[in-house]
């Protein structure tokens, strides 16, 4: 049974995610401050937390940052749920780590949709391991190493390198990647590829900022490149 954790203030909508949840078979576990978000992860050790933004004592937003901070529970899927509905606060809760970004007021049948897409962590290939370079993708474990060194990457981070590392040299629109990765049971948008691609490319990039593995197509969508051998490098 899956582990559900919600942050959330509201007593009414803390009530009746906790009864939809366990109605639809979940292990539940919440709180209604920011206080002592971390430590509460580490004892409960949910398989996915809901979290709103606005919250007594620490927001959302930063309780994120520590969370993606903390190599024990760096790749918690996180669902915000809030009613800050700007495209910048979008933005900024995928960037510091948020999985997913949700605003009130919602649809309950989509927020179980969402977390369904977070939890299915089904493996997009045929389970192989994916090598490039130095950088190595272990379908069977829910790995991800670069030198030898295990990545801390969220669940749709590693859907998302498995989506383009098993497809090398194949350019993927944005629309195809949306359907492979997030499947239909998802309501994001292309900006939120972008952020996603960004956060992978701080990872498993020696230089994000000129990237040998994941690459732009301008107008299009992205590819994954295999870098060349240092005997090709030669010739």
């Amino acid at each position: 049974m899956k582990k559900i954790a919600l942050i959330e203030d509201d007593a009414d909508l803390f009530a009746l995610l906790k009864y939809t949840l366990e109605r639809e078979g979940y292990s539940f576990c919440g709180l209604m401050t920011g206080k002592g978000v971390l430590e509460f992860c580490r004892r409960e050790r949910p398989d996915l937390l809901i979290l709103d933004i606005t919250l007594p004592y620490c927001d959302g937003l930063q309780i994120c940052k520590q969370l993606r901070g903390s190599p024990d529970l760096a790749s918690l899927p996180i669902v915000f749920l809030t009613a800050r509905a700007s495209e910048t606060d979008r933005i900024l809760g995928l960037e510091l780590g948020g999985n997913d970004y949700l605003v009130k007021p919602f649809s309950v049948r989509e927020l179980l949709a969402r977390i369904r897409v977070q939890l299915r962590g089904e493996p997009l290939a045929s389970g192989r391991l994916l090598r490039a370079g130095e950088l190595e993708l272990d379908p069977a474990r829910c790995e991800v190493r670069l030198r030898d060194e295990r990545l801390e990457v969220t669940a749709t981070e590693f859907r998302l390198l498995e989506c383009l590392m098993s497809r090398p040299g194949l350019v993927l629109s944005r629309q195809q990647i949306l359907d492979l990765v997030w499947g239909q049971d998802r309501a994001v948008t292309d900006r939120t590829i972008d952020v996603f691609v960004l956060r992978l490319r701080q990872k498993v990039e020696r230089d994000p900022t000129n990237p040998v593995f994941i690459q732009s197509v301008r107008g299009f969508g992205y590819r994954f490149c295999q870098p060349a051998s240092p005997s090709e490098s030669a010739a």
